[in-house]
């Protein structure tokens, strides 16, 4: 057998695989990957695809997160019968009786419940996988300017073999969890991926001298920037 001919077969193997089994995602999939609710507008509209092959129910749930349970925000519609490949509006809206002072973060969750499942294609499998969107809302103060790098504010510190940051701005600060200090080259790691507005985090810190830490950021819109080094104050 020569080359030419083993490579052929083995892609009309390959062919024959995937035209035998289909593997399909599924699910109400929103149109962006954060919800920012301005309160200068007092609400927000966010589109939501049904990718399935079929009708699905969508189900919205807004979610507290643990440091804060007030509720701030109610969602209009919680359920709706979406049509395949179709979109439907789902509004945030702020209810609050007190102007906010610093970004707000809660999450949503977007999930799809088929109401019927297609017939596979003759000599097809098919798998299909629900997926929920688990997205972070930002609620953003009246007035409040915005920061595309809020992370430059964070304050690091190093006590008692304890690592500790500190955010004293009025933004919601999103970042990896794993933070090396240097020179030392020791690894830390923040117990979520948020700072909020006024929080204060502290964690073991590895053995070593250190003056800087190097942590991974993201924007407001979850997006991985390039690493970001900030001082360290004894």
């Amino acid at each position: 057998m020569n080359k030419q001919l083993a490579i052929g077969l083995k892609l009309l193997a390959l062919l024959s695989l995937l035209t035998t089994s289909t593997v399909r995602a599924a699910g109400m999939v929103p149109d962006t990957s954060v919800v920012i609710l301005n309160e200068a507008d007092g609400e927000v509209a966010v589109s939501v695809t049904n990718t399935d092959a079929s009708l699905a129910l969508m189900h919205v749930t807004l979610v507290d997160i643990e440091e804060d349970r007030e509720p701030l925000v109610f969602v209009t519609p919680p359920l709706a019968r979406v049509e395949a490949s179709k979109t439907q509006l789902v509004r945030f809206i702020l209810q609050t009786d007190k102007p906010l002072v610093t970004q707000r973060l809660k999450r949503v969750i977007f999930e799809g419940i088929p109401q019927g499942k297609p017939a596979a294609e003759a000599g097809q499998a098919r798998v299909g996988v629900t997926v929920r969107q688990n997205l972070p809302v930002i609620l953003h103060p009246k007035g409040l300017a915005p920061n595309r790098t809020p992370w430059t504010d964070l304050q690091w510190s190093l006590q008692d073999g304890q690592l500790n940051v500190r955010n004293d701005t009025p933004y919601v600060v999103r970042l990896g969890q794993e933070v090396q200090l240097l020179p030392s080259a020791g690894v830390a790691m923040l117990p979520k991926t948020y700072v909020l507005p006024g929080e204060h985090i502290s964690i073991k810190a590895p053995v070593g001298a250190a003056t800087q830490v190097r942590f991974q950021p993201a924007t407001v819109y979850g997006f991985a920037v390039p690493h970001y080094e900030a001082p360290i104050k004894s």
